[in-house]
């Protein structure tokens, strides 16, 4: 590690810089995402809704999707942004701001395919994260089906 890495960690970070994330971090990182998602869809929503605005002003009403309509679109962005995240970068935001990054058992950042199947399964069951607070290793039940696992680690990785 050169002098700057090692200035760039945080205050005691340098203990935990590759050991397993545990419940807490990894909770709050997945609260950052959904507050990322909530905000996408959000903007998703005001521009088809300035979208319908500018093509018929007179008759203009805020549109109101069914419930069913709104869980899958949700679903489908946190998929794609848990995919592309753990894919392109090995964490998503969250994860950046945590000082987490997910790897697979070689710690290599997640291939495509595996990140898709971690996200689909994060999103369908997000209650699989509370393994990691029983597993000795601190794995959710999506780690241990994709063989991956969340690590602290603040440093910046070059592809």
């Amino acid at each position: 590690m050169t002098p700057h890495e090692a200035s760039a960690l945080p205050r005691g970070a340098e203990a935990f810089q590759g050991q397993p994330a545990g419940i807490i971090s990894r909770s709050v990182a997945a609260v950052i995402d959904g507050v990322v998602v909530a905000t996408v869809m959000a903007a998703g929503y005001l521009a088809f809704s300035g979208v319908l605005f500018a093509w018929n002003p007179r008759t203009f009403g805020f549109p109101a999707p069914s419930g069913w309509f709104t869980v899958a679109a949700a679903g489908i962005v946190a998929t794609v942004y848990l995919t592309v995240g753990w894919w392109i970068a090995g964490r998503t935001y969250g994860a950046a701001l945590m000082g987490l990054r997910v790897v697979s058992r070689d710690d290599r950042d997640l291939p495509l395919g595996l990140s898709l199947v971690r996200a689909v399964t994060c999103v369908v069951f997000p209650l699989g994260l509370i393994w990691c607070a029983l597993d000795h290793r601190a794995r959710a039940l999506q780690d241990l089906l994709v063989r991956s696992r969340v690590i602290y680690d603040w440093r910046h990785h070059e592809h």
